[in-house]
């Protein structure tokens, strides 16, 4: 093309390269193609319309369906910036230095193959990892470690993937003021769930509380792209994979412990409590005490050094329905205090603490108020264990045990009361917290910056229902029964003569009383 272009032709054309890089990618720029190896790049709508938004926004996030060709149009205006403007500095940031290393190459190979006469600027470093020009701008690969890119000024930073970067918003806070001085900022990235910098970013976008311009592109935005392509496509896949993939779904991408239907379920439940009581009004109320339901309170109480909160919730055995709940930083003795007073209102509930250090505290407030209904448990086996059963006995001990063997066996629980609709959830404060419990390494946790008191508080619940209330209740009937069944033999072992001797209704009463008070043993265990 060249040899057909005179020296006033050739000044037309980089000027309306640099002034325009749409033009400049559609008319000039080549990338490689899988099957037909290098081709033309010629932009769909949507690929044009990011360029001018990158043109006009300093910081943009994109939201973005799988092979939208995002990466390579990014490349395409990184090459655009470098060639025809000074001492740039653009630094790209990904899951893997060698994802981020592919986007330089995707850049390099387009400076490469530009028409000779358009390289107004010549390669001057070319390695893996980053590529200078001689008019000063360069182009770096960085891996995601706490000191990437600290040391200098960037005129824009590129972060490919964002949402599966791993203590993303810990880089951010070292990456922001390299750019604080007009440089940019496109982060780039597929949904991976909620709460982590992306998420929060992009949300934060769309509401206007931050800088960024948020772009979501779904897997349809590709004019290539219609059902048909779509079910092809996804008839492998997972629904965590194709909201993921395809369809920028941050709830269902995520991979979290609670099934993002059972949470969708839950949101859709929540409502407004009826009082808001307490010191610090975070004790919220849905439902009163009702005179003929039992209940159960169940308190998660915090370590003590200001990261999580004290929780606890009140569950009405009856219908499952979390009726009362709170969670914030009162001092140990206040939180015993707001216990005592709401597990009597709640007709005298069965109080379960959880017995971590700060825990014991809390107990032995309980007990100097002389609270009756502490759940106790057997050392050792957890085995539910009466209150009175407990005095004196060693082994026995006041409050719950979260621990490496008991706590995958409450969240089960926990989930499996979920899925099956067991339990009914009204607190959206819960519901967040949903959100961000996800599976890390085969632990179930919360992410990080976020916490998950208020589900533990209830994943105790729903485990002492089921091992303490109900087996309790089962093995009571049994030895009911059993008991029944020694007085019944008892009373066909009389051999007195019917009529010859007659009780009074006071005296068989009486008797009764007797055979239950010295077959007492058998229910007391």
């Amino acid at each position: 093309m060249a040899y057909k272009l005179t020296k006033e032709k050739i000044v037309k054309e980089v000027v309306k390269s640099g002034k325009n890089p749409v033009y400049f990618i559609n008319t000039y720029c080549k990338i490689p193609h899988p099957g037909k190896g290098l081709i033309p790049f010629k932009t769909y709508d949507f690929q044009k319309d990011l360029v001018d938004e990158l043109a006009l926004h300093r910081f943009m996030i994109v939201l973005k369906a799988r092979q939208l060709g995002i990466s390579t149009i990014t490349a395409a205006y990184v090459a655009w910036l470098c060639l025809f403007h000074r001492d740039k500095n653009v630094l790209v940031v990904a899951t893997k230095l060698t994802t981020a290393a592919n986007l330089v190459k995707k850049v390099k190979t387009i400076l490469k193959n530009l028409p000779p006469w358009l390289k107004i600027a010549d390669l001057t470093i070319d390695n893996k990892n980053s590529i200078e020009l001689s008019n000063g701008s360069q182009v770096k690969a960085s891996s995601t470690s706490g000191d990437a890119g600290r040391s200098e000024a960037l005129s824009l930073l590129v972060i490919d993937e964002a949402a599966h970067i791993e203590n993303l918003d810990e880089l951010w806070t070292g990456l922001y003021p390299t750019i604080s001085t007009g440089g940019r900022c496109i982060a780039i990235s597929t949904p991976n769930g909620v709460g982590d910098w992306f998420h929060e970013t992009y949300v934060g976008a769309e509401c206007g509380e931050n800088d960024f311009k948020a772009t979501k592109l779904l897997w349809d935005t590709h004019p290539e792209r219609d059902q048909e392509w779509f079910d092809v496509e996804t008839k492998n896949m997972s629904k965590r994979q194709i909201a993921q993939e395809y369809e920028c779904n941050f709830n269902t991408s995520g991979d979290t412990v609670i099934h993002p239907d059972d949470i969708i379920r839950i949101k859709a439940m929540i409502k407004e409590p009826e009082y808001r009581v307490g010191f610090d009004r975070n004790i919220w109320i849905w439902e009163d005490a009702q005179d003929e339901n039992s209940y159960l309170l169940c308190a998660d109480v915090a370590r003590g050094d200001g990261k999580d909160s004290s929780t606890f919730q009140v569950i009405k055995l009856e219908t499952m329905e979390i009726v009362c709940e709170y969670k914030g930083k009162p001092t140990p003795d206040i939180f015993a205090e707001m216990i005592y007073t709401t597990a009597s209102q709640y007709n005298m509930a069965m109080a379960v603490i959880e017995n971590n250090s700060v825990g014991y505290h809390v107990l032995e407030k309980l007990k100097e108020k002389d609270y009756k209904n502490i759940y106790h448990s057997r050392k050792g086996t957890h085995e539910y264990v009466e209150q009175f059963q407990a005095e004196g006995n060693s082994s026995i001990i006041p409050g719950f045990t979260t621990s490496s063997k008991t706590r995958p066996l409450i969240i089960a629980k926990f989930e499996e009361f979920v899925r099956n609709k067991v339990l009914t959830i009204y607190s959206k404060r819960l519901a967040n917290e949903l959100d961000t419990f996800i599976w890390r390494n085969g632990r179930a946790q919360a992410q990080r910056s976020y916490n998950d008191d208020l589900i533990m508080a209830i994943a105790i619940g729903c485990w002492v229902r089921d091992t303490a209330i109900i087996e309790n209740q089962k093995d009571l009937e049994y030895k009911k029964a059993f008991l029944n069944a020694i007085m019944t033999s008892n009373t066909h072992l009389d051999t007195r003569v019917a009529g010859m001797h007659k009780k009074s209704i006071q005296e068989r009463a009486f008797d009764e009383h007797k055979k239950m008070k010295d077959f007492s043993w058998i229910i007391k265990g």
